[in-house]
């Protein structure tokens, strides 16, 4: 898969909510730290290029939930927080596909190629990247600018969070997408682009 300008390639922020913030909440461990910092780099870059830009924002149908509309955790954190004129994708399941209409605005914008970045690799940014990979977009993850959390198998065994993200990427990577780093990105990808 190749990507340039020319394709008007989409930039996809999943759920890059303050919820996520609450580390032990969500297992005690997070990886990528800079996940935040490189999607704003993509998102900055982006913007300066007029390429088309959806925010996606999850919203818990629990009320207990950080993500819950009405709770704070549900608000864009800050360093990627949307602009005037920016989409915003409101779902309350794992694909950013399902019961919104992402698929009609890619569609009528006639855009083949998403970018993905975003939380958490393994739910929302892998369940999103799987749809889109059937629905035949071209699809890259950055694989540092998006980041996941500690999980418990079946018998209470702990998985890191480097462990679940690196299994959650080999799994999309040449199947559903192309796994890509911030900087091959924008090395390979934007570089040299007007």
């Amino acid at each position: 898969m190749n990507i340039s300008i020319v394709d008007r390639p989409a930039l996809i922020l999943i759920d890059i909510q303050k919820a996520f913030d609450n580390i032990a909440y969500w297992g005690g461990q997070r990886n990528n730290d800079n996940a935040e910092a490189n999607a704003a780099e993509l998102l900055k870059i982006w913007r300066d290029k007029k390429l088309p830009v959806f925010h996606i924002k999850h919203c818990s149908s629990n009320p207990n939930s950080p993500l819950y509309e009405t709770n704070e955790g549900n608000e864009f954190k800050d360093i990627v927080a949307p602009i005037d004129g920016e989409p915003i994708i409101k779902k309350n399941v794992s694909s950013a596909f399902i019961g919104t209409d992402l698929k009609d605005r890619l569609d009528r914008e006639k855009i083949s190629k998403l970018v993905i970045v975003g939380f958490t690799t393994d739910h929302c940014v892998s369940t999103t990247t799987r749809m889109a990979g059937n629905f035949g977009y071209d699809t890259f993850v950055v694989s540092d600018a998006t980041a996941t959390f500690n999980n418990k198998g079946l018998d209470g065994q702990k998985y890191s969070a480097d462990l679940m993200h690196e299994t959650s990427l080999a799994s999309l990577n040449e199947e559903f997408a192309m796994v890509v780093t911030t900087a091959y990105l924008k090395q390979n990808i934007l570089a040299n682009q007007k």
